[in-house]
């Protein structure tokens, strides 16, 4: 008989990476910019020109106005005019960004998963706890009374009546049945914090855009990931006020203090009103709290250096949200020393997380683990 020398297995080929069109190219760095300018348009197609000036990053045949247009086309800007007080519209209008460049833009963001969860009502999470739950877990045990039909793995169990009675006298026992565990998910409400104090871009570097990105992120990993969590947003400078998803992108510093407290407050009183059992915050900041508010409606601020007063207060809401089983995940957004033996001693009292995300957005970080007292880089 003749055989067939069909050669088998894997075929390897050279990479080819996939052609970006000339639209495809400008769009990554546009968001790169868009963000940078806090969704100001002009601004960022005015850096946009230069940089094209210095690159070359277009040809006669796809020049930048043609790279607006086709914005316009797909839907990520719309122009928006002023009335003329007759009905009509004046001047040429301006270009603002649209729903669906926020959505892309916060797509663009770093993926960060929920810590350990206590059991709540259904949800999205994944938990350490096995049972009568949504997701099979891959693990058999014996079936006990009570224990639903669907559940039962009928693989295994006539493994068992094979086993237990032969084939000859084959015949299936209750005690012959398999249960396939399942692992039973939970609901987080989180409240995510962001500081927006004028030290987020003091002394050269701009901190405020690493924690929009690291805000949008966490944002729409929860949404989409995770539907059925809830998720509220404050800021906080001198004092604390809460945002929603979409002002994300044009979030910008203003000149306050950072009262590290009132966010924690209001961060607090928001988890308050929550029924999940799961309850954490996320907070953004350089590390550095100044501001406190006084029994009398004024403020006190100290921004040399850190406050013992106002530091000490910091640690007592650590320590009252740890008291609420609210543990706390801070992202630093700064590499010095003293402003991280700060977020070290907060974190300790909260038996939190930290995460040292530094300046270049999240490239490498240190995971401090309070709770399992360990530490380790994560690349």
């Amino acid at each position: 008989m003749k055989k067939n020398n069909v050669p088998t297995g894997f075929v390897f080929t050279k990479h080819t990476p996939k052609e970006q069109s000339p639209f495809e190219r400008l769009f990554d760095i546009f968001q790169e910019l868009i963000t940078h300018t806090s969704g100001d348009f002009d601004e960022a197609i005015d850096w946009l020109r230069q940089l094209d000036e210095e690159y070359n990053l277009t040809s006669e045949e796809y020049t930048i106005d043609d790279f607006i247009e086709d914005l316009k086309k797909k839907g990520y800007i719309r122009e928006e005019f002023k009335p003329d007080g007759k009905g009509g519209k004046k001047g040429n209008g301006k270009s603002t960004i649209t729903e669906k460049l926020e959505r892309s833009l916060r797509r663009r963001a770093l993926d960060q998963i929920f810590g350990k969860l206590k059991r709540s009502g259904s949800g999205n999470h994944k938990t350490k706890y096995t049972g009568r739950g949504d997701e099979q877990g891959g693990e058999f045990r014996n079936y006990q009374f009570g224990d639903a039909l669907d559940r039962i793995s009928m693989t295994e169990s006539l493994r068992n009546a094979q086993i237990n009675h032969g084939v000859n006298d084959f015949h299936l026992t209750e005690n012959d049945l398999v249960v396939e565990e399942t692992t039973y998910k939970a609901q987080m409400s989180t409240v995510l914090m962001i500081d927006i104090s004028h030290s987020m871009i003091l002394y050269g570097e701009d901190r405020i855009t690493p924690a929009k990105k690291v805000a949008m992120a966490l944002s729409e990993l929860i949404t989409t990931r995770y539907p059925k969590d809830t998720l509220d947003i404050l800021v906080f400078g001198n004092d604390a006020w809460p945002i929603k998803i979409k002002d994300l992108p044009y979030l910008n510093v203003g000149p306050y203090h950072t009262n590290t407290v009132a966010g924690l407050q209001l961060a607090m009183d928001m988890l308050r009103r929550k029924r999940n059992t799961n309850k954490q915050i996320f907070m953004i900041t350089d590390g550095k709290p100044s501001c406190l508010n006084l029994p009398n409606g004024e403020y006190y601020k100290n921004s040399v250096g850190l406050d013992p007063h106002i530091v000490n207060k910091c640690y007592m809401m650590a320590a009252q949200a740890r008291k609420l089983h609210i543990p706390i995940t801070t992202f630093m957004i700064a590499s010095d020393p003293y402003l991280q033996q700060f977020v070290d001693n907060f974190t300790e009292a909260n038996q939190g997380k930290a995460f040292y995300t530094g300046l270049k957005g999240l490239g490498e970080m240190i995971f401090t683990d309070y709770e399992n007292n360990r530490k380790k880089k994560l690349r």
